[in-house]
């Protein structure tokens, strides 16, 4: 605020008057429209936390995405050559 009127304060040229002047306003969130997504906690998520079960899918999915590198590196180490 002290900037805009300093500005408009010491500058005659209308251009700097009109760009000082310049405000920009935010609109509210169209949720009819294809483009925009519903905002808040949660709701960016591509699985749904509140479900039943959620817990022994995620651990499980950790487990799996955890192990599986460690064992395909055994399988590799221990399995016969050809």
């Amino acid at each position: 605020m002290l900037a805009r009127a300093t500005l408009l304060r010491t500058t005659g040229n209308q251009l700097a008057t009109a760009t000082a002047r310049r405000t920009f306003t935010t609109t509210s969130a169209r949720l009819s429209s294809p483009y925009h997504y519903p905002e808040g906690p949660l709701s960016n998520l591509p699985f749904n936390p509140r479900k039943k079960g959620f817990a022994i899918r995620y651990w499980g999915f950790m487990a799996v995405g955890f192990g599986l590198p460690f064992g395909v590196c055994v399988w590799q180490t221990y399995h016969p050559a050809k």
